[in-house]
């Protein structure tokens, strides 16, 4: 197995990653040692042709006629997605979604924990949830710093979301997964991640009226 290779990841490619980590994982637990392409591709939902070329980006993996180890290259990409230690969470925004957020079981074996709870609601703010005492918004810079949090989750509603966003922005956060149906607007060294459930269910919509205009 050869060093990473120089090239940039393309996005897409970094997207793809954890399918593949989640796949070689399963594989593991399943007591298989060595796997090859097609199989790793087709429980990762790609190409085998995709999957070769995502791991090139990486570096020289698998021998011919053999395939892949599945716990080294497990291991590497670990290793190039930044998991060989722990990130800290904070969630802001304790409603529904965030109360799911927050007692999501995976986050462990994945890497993560959650370690702060914030929302504006006086009528949350000192409850409890997965095991945290849920903390005032006002508090956020000293949150962060004082649980080390180096990744914010948003839960918040959409006409909160760029306010929360420049705050934990300004306490030092350059990593944000949004869940609020809305654009941040951040400084180019901030990743932001959006998940907009009403968008994709509105992708299915599209696909499903496509298909019944075709019958």
């Amino acid at each position: 197995m050869s060093e990473p290779s120089d090239a940039a990841v393309p996005g897409a490619t970094v997207a793809r990653l954890p399918y593949y980590l989640r796949a070689l994982r399963d594989l593991a637990a399943q007591g298989v040692t060595t796997t090859s392409s097609s199989e790793l591709a087709d429980r990762s939902g790609v190409s085998s042709a995709q999957l070769r070329k995502d791991l090139s980006y990486l570096g020289s993996f698998g021998t011919r006629g053999v395939g892949y180890d599945v716990e080294s290259l497990a291991s590497y990409i670990t290793v190039a997605l930044g998991l060989e230690t722990e990130h800290r969470l904070a969630i802001v925004g304790i409603g529904n979604l965030g109360h799911a957020l927050a007692n999501y079981s995976g986050y462990a074996a994945r890497g993560f924990q959650v370690t702060a709870l914030l929302d504006a609601d006086p009528a949350v703010v000192g409850t409890e949830a997965a095991g945290l005492t849920v903390q005032h918004i006002d508090q956020v810079a000293e949150v962060i710093d004082e649980a080390g949090v180096s990744m914010v989750v948003l839960a918040t509603p959409a006409q909160a979301a760029q306010e929360i966003a420049d705050r934990v922005v300004a306490a030092g956060v350059r990593e944000i997964l949004n869940f609020a149906p809305v654009a941040l607007q951040v400084p180019d060294d901030v990743v932001v991640r959006s998940v907009d459930v009403g968008g994709e269910l509105q992708i299915l919509a599209f696909h499903a009226a496509t298909r019944a205009a075709a019958l």
